[in-house]
């Protein structure tokens, strides 16, 4: 079965999905060729080849794809995945031809819509994967407008429990560039600092990120912020930028810090950072008073 899809009837739609809509009566499992396929357009979920999908792989060998992919037909020929992007990556890993899928006939916002919601849900979601799903969840729906009442970002928060202030921050990170994304994915910067960088411009945000590697600097939330305010009332330049960013880091490598664990057999497990904060400095000052109030070097040791 080399050549599009078989006829070979496998379990019913509604048997595999458990659903009792009219609209999906008389859908039925049927096998793809692998080669039929191919990925939605500007699909935001991507995945490695690690553990996970060895383990997925394995599975196929052993039981073939237990849940049947969700396709559309494309105008240009071919099926488009909804729903199954690593499931036919495990198969073309293995050598498997054929897939199971359900053939949906469904508009660009439905499918869109359902691409999202059935992948949203993943093990660990990247950051940039979240903010570009619930992008295109957002324009989708608002081509449908206001439904139930509700407004899209009200929607959207509902579906996924999340308030819809929450939805739209992560619209915003959205407009970040890919590479500012890839620094958010790795934990380089955080999601607030993300956030008032996507009100700057493409232009402004390689800036931010030429600033950042060259100097070896990250950024900080008073730094991010101060870009946005000069960003939005037209006064940022990269020379600004750059002295708000260095003048962050100056002031953070100014700080002194301990680390927690050092302090561990000093202190019970009980005292919070507060209490150790106070206990140091009860000890400094009463070191200082022994000492006379000397400069360290000038008094005794400690």
């Amino acid at each position: 079965m080399k050549n599009g899809v078989s006829n070979i009837k496998l379990t019913s739609y509604d048997d595999l999905f458990g659903t009792n809509d009219a609209e999906q009566q008389g859908k039925s499992v049927i096998e793809i060729d692998v080669s039929e396929l191919h990925e939605f357009p500007d699909h935001p979920f991507r995945f490695e080849m690690d553990a996970e999908m060895q383990e997925l792989m394995e599975s196929v060998k052993k039981y073939g794809v237990l849940e049947p992919i969700l396709v559309r037909k494309r105008t240009q020929g071919g099926y488009e995945i909804i729903s199954g992007h690593k499931r036919t990556s495990a198969c073309k890993a293995i050598g498997q031809n054929v897939i199971p899928a359900v053939v949906t006939d469904c508009g660009d916002d439905e499918a869109t819509i359902l691409m999202v919601d059935s992948n949203i849900y993943r093990r660990n979601i990247l950051p940039s994967q979240k903010a570009k799903a619930y992008k295109m969840k957002y324009e989708a729906l608002k081509h449908q407008g206001v439904q139930n009442g509700l407004h899209t970002l009200e929607q959207m928060g509902e579906a996924f429990g999340e308030s819809g202030k929450t939805v739209q921050r992560y619209i915003w990170l959205s407009r970040l560039s890919d590479d500012l994304l890839e620094l958010l994915d790795r934990k380089k910067m955080g999601i607030v600092q993300g956030i008032a960088l996507s009100f700057l411009n493409q232009e402004e945000q390689d800036w931010i990120l030429d600033i950042i590697v060259d100097e070896k600097v990250q950024i900080s939330t008073k730094a991010a912020e101060l870009c946005k305010e000069c960003a939005q009332n037209g006064t940022l330049t990269q020379e600004k930028a750059k002295e708000f960013l260095l003048d962050s880091q100056k002031k953070k490598s100014d700080a002194l810090s301990i680390n927690r664990n050092r302090l561990k057999s000093y202190f019970p497990s009980s005292y919070s950072n507060e209490d150790i904060e106070k206990v140091i400095f009860q000890l400094l000052e009463e070191w200082q008073q022994r000492t006379g109030g000397g400069e360290v070097g000038q008094g005794r040791s400690i």
